[in-house]
Order: C-alpha cells, then sequence, then structure tokens
C-alpha cells in the first residue's frame, strides 16, 4: 500500500473517531438534558405538592429521608426557580415553646438552605423584642431577600412589628394616623415553627412541620396576608395578624391564673360597636368558601358605617380562620388571608350552659355562628368603645332608666371588695393592649408569606408511597 492510501485511511479512521466521539457527546448531551429535565418535572410536581405532609395522616406522613432526598433535586434544579431567596436573615427564640428553637434549625433546617445554596446570617434573641427592635434600627435589610423567624407566634408578631415599622418609617407614613395607608413590605417573612401552638403556621400552610416551611421558603413560594393596625384615640398601639379578642378571651390571658372567668357575671360587658361593612367580596363568613391556595377575593368598603349597642361576653376579631391542631376549624373558618377584612365576631350575654355550647363547636364541624346570640360581619374597619368610656350624658340617660347606679360602678371605687369590673381587656394576638377603646383598621396584602396557602388535599397525588416523589 502506498503512502499516500495509508494516510488516506488513517484520515478516515481519525474522521470515524470524531464522529464516534461525537456521537458519544451528543448522546451524553442528549442523557444530560434528559436527567434535567426530569429533575425539573419531578420539582415541578414536588412544588404543587408541598402541602400535601399535612393531607396524610401520621401513618402516611413522609419520612425525612425522602425529604432530604428530594432537597438533592431542589439543590440541583432550585436555581432556575424565580423569586428564591438567596440570603436570609434568621432570627431564632431559643426560649419559646418547649426552648427547642435552636435545635430545630440546626438538625431540619440550616442543612436544607445549606443544599440549596442560600446564604443566612443567624440572630439568636436574647431578650423580649429582640428581634423587633433590630429590625427597626439596625438591620441591614437590602442585603437580604427575606426575614425567617424560628419560634412561635409571638416571635412572628416581633418580626412584623418591627419589619412592618421599619418599611413605614423608610417610607415617612404616620405610625399614629388611622387612616394612614401603609406600605407593603419588601421583604417575605418565613415561619419555622417551634412554639407552642404555632396557629399562624397551621392556618397558613395547614401543617407545624418544619421541613416543610423551610421547603416553601427554598422554593420561594408567596403569599400575601393581611396587618390589622390598632390605634387609640390617634396613638398607635399594636399590629394584629390572627385575632383581637375582648371579654372571654381578653381576661382569659389576664386573669386565668385566678379562674375568675369561669364566673356568671364576669362577661357582662356593656359598649358600642362601630364597624363598617365590606361589599364587593367573595364570600361570607357564614358559608363553607374556606380560605385556599389559589382563592382570588377582594373587598371594597361600602362607606357607611353601622352601630350595635348591647351587653356582650365576647368581642373578637379574625383575621385567619386561627385554626390550629386544637381546633382545626378555627374561629371563623371562613376568615381569608388577604381579602383586607376581618371577622368580627359579636357574642351577646347568654346563659353559661349557651356560651360553653358555642366554645365547643370550635372544635366540631358544627357551624358555630349558627346561634341565637352570635352575630357575625365581615368588616374593614371597626371601632369599640366600653360603656365607662362614652359620653356623661349617655350614662345619665342609662341611669335614669335603670334608677340606680351599677353596682360594678361602685366597685370600680372600691376594688377591695373583689367584685368583676365592668371592663375586660383586649388580647391581641397574646399581648394586653393598654386601652380598651380601640380603632382597627385591615391593611390589605400588607406583608408577605414564604407559604402559598392551604391546598385542598383532593389535588393531590398519591404520596402513600414514598418513591412517588
Amino acid at each position: 500500500m502506498s503512502a499516500a492510501s495509508k494516510q488516506k485511511n488513517c484520515n478516515n479512521d481519525d474522521d470515524n473517531n470524531n464522529n464516534n466521539n461525537n456521537n458519544n457527546n451528543n448522546n451524553v448531551d442528549v442523557k444530560s438534558q434528559k436527567k434535567t429535565t426530569q429533575n425539573m418535572t419531578t420539582l415541578t410536581r414536588f412544588k404543587g405538592n408541598l402541602s400535601a405532609r399535612s393531607s396524610c395522616s401520621n401513618g402516611q406522613m413522609l419520612t425525612a429521608g425522602v425529604c432530604v432526598c428530594v432537597c438533592v433535586c431542589v439543590c440541583v434544579c432550585v436555581s432556575s426557580s424565580a423569586g428564591r431567596p438567596k440570603r436570609l436573615l434568621v432570627y431564632i427564640n431559643p426560649f419559646g415553646g418547649k426552648q427547642q428553637g435552636r435545635r430545630v434549625y440546626e438538625q431540619k433546617v440550616s442543612p436544607l438552605f445549606a443544599r440549596a445554596g442560600i446564604a443566612t446570617h443567624v440572630i439568636v434573641t436574647e431578650y423580649a423584642n429582640h428581634a423587633r427592635d433590630h429590625l427597626r434600627t439596625q438591620a441591614e435589610l437590602d442585603d437580604f431577600d427575606g426575614v425567617v423567624c424560628v419560634g412561635g407566634d409571638g416571635m412572628f408578631s416581633e418580626v412584623v412589628h418591627g419589619l412592618v415599622w421599619r418599611t413605614q418609617s423608610d417610607a415617612g407614613v404616620d405610625h399614629h394616623s388611622p387612616e394612614a395607608e401603609l406600605q407593603p413590605c419588601r421583604l417575605r417573612i418565613g415561619i419555622i415553627p417551634a412554639g407552642s401552638t404555632d396557629c399562624i403556621c397551621f392556618a397558613t400552610v395547614g401543617t407545624n412541620d418544619p421541613v416543610t416551611s423551610a421547603l416553601h421558603i427554598i422554593v420561594g413560594d408567596s403569599q400575601p396576608m393581611d396587618v390589622c393596625s390598632v390605634h387609640h384615640n390617634n396613638t398607635f398601639l399594636r399590629y394584629s395578624i390572627s385575632l383581637l379578642g375582648y371579654g372571654f378571651y381578653g381576661d382569659v390571658l389576664t386573669d386565668s391564673e385566678r379562674k375568675r372567668w369561669m364566673g356568671p357575671a364576669r362577661y357582662d360587658f356593656s359598649g358600642t360597636v362601630s364597624y363598617l361593612p365590606a361589599r364587593g367580596i367573595m364570600g361570607n363568613p357564614r358559608d363553607r368558601t374556606k380560605c385556599r391556595a389559589g382563592v382570588c377575593v377582594c373587598a371594597e368598603c361600602d362607606g357607611e358605617w353601622r352601630t350595635v349597642r348591647g351587653k356582650f361576653l365576647a368581642i373578637n376579631a379574625a383575621s385567619m380562620s386561627c385554626a390550629c391542631p386544637r381546633s382545626p376549624k378555627g374561629l371563623s373558618p371562613a376568615a381569608h388571608l388577604a381579602d383586607g377584612t376581618t371577622d368580627l365576631i359579636l357574642v351577646r350575654k347568654c346563659s353559661r350552659l349557651d356560651f360553653l355550647r358555642h366554645l365547643l363547636r370550635h372544635t366540631s364541624k358544627d357551624d358555630q355562628f349558627d346561634l341565637a346570640f352570635v352575630d357575625v360581619h365581615r368588616v374593614r374597619r371597626f371601632r369599640f368603645t366600653p360603656r365607662y368610656c362614652q359620653s356623661d350624658s349617655e350614662l345619665e340617660l342609662d341611669l335614669r332608666e335603670n334608677g340606680k347606679r351599677l353596682f360594678s360602678q361602685i366597685c370600680r371605687d372600691h376594688p377591695a371588695c373583689g367584685c368583676a369590673p365592668a371592663y375586660s381587656s383586649w388580647n391581641c394576638d397574646g399581648e394586653i393592649l393598654t386601652h380598651t377603646a380601640i380603632e382597627v383598621g385591615v391593611h390589605c396584602q400588607l406583608i408577605r408569606l414564604f407559604a402559598r396557602g392551604i391546598e385542598e388535599p383532593a389535588v393531590f397525588e398519591d404520596f402513600t408511597n414514598p418513591c412517588a416523589i
């Protein structure tokens, strides 16, 4: 064979080898693309069913090992998810609940954040309102994509107060004006449940599982949420996220150790409630349209205030269902998270037995509002004035009608007699307010959570087999 022929054959062999290599590379690329597509499909399925853990029974609950395996997939694909956080400011309450906040974060949450490539700045709080004060004055919020609180409902309240206050201060909004239009917060808030009841987490995610909450944060879910501002005589008192309670719930928090709330005369409070009804909304507090993921609700004011006077055993304002494991339906099962309203529940004077019936319905499937002495209204704003704060002319008119002074009026000047006072206290998300005459306004979608709301079990796939993921 000539040298030219040998050279030609060598060139042909090289071309064949190159072609084979290219085919192999193409096969590798195809396999890689196919694997990436499979991972993305798995992540999409997983993101669509994060809340499946809340719909399964204890025996069907996904194991921690399966969640870790899923997070490997999240680590590969999550970088393509829009809106996911890259740097988080984390506050840990080491004292709340069973004092397991630090352990829960370090063992269950921190490894997941590390796998997802999320940088964190962790602050372990040292005293009450530490997180609130740090967010108000010291935190460099521009350096973060979100704020995470590890603890219970009190810790979440601290973060909300600090973040909302800081946002309004930066925007030049007057906190003390009840009519002020508050600016929405830029940063989303994540809740890692480590408290006693974790009502906020349960009502927004559907379960009190730290791993589920961490995965919602990792994939960058976003759930808007209303916040109520509470004022007294043009002075800001507090923000309310879940429940404002006067009468029973206020006194249980204040005097539970004395058991005085069991007395039948304890909740005979006279006062005036004025409220601004909402119109143009989907549903009402009495229907069965619960707040679920994907529900779009908006509300408008009808501009006309309505007034109710009487004697009440309890006055509650629920901005969410207030559901928890001990009360799966909550105080107002049909309350929505982001419709710009709160459900005002008025429990009028009744017998002790009837009031007990009302309380027991919170733990059953019965309609707790289907009682003659219970009224419920979906409102945008409301005001409450206890009887002893009303004008002298109104009190004088009552005296003429009754022909005598109220016994509780006398006892207020002689506390040593031990009689119940004529007024109660407001319980604002577990904190006692210093004033009873208040004005409350709802600020629609003022904050956003790393969550997506509770999803209906019917939309879930079969997760009884962990291999389904």
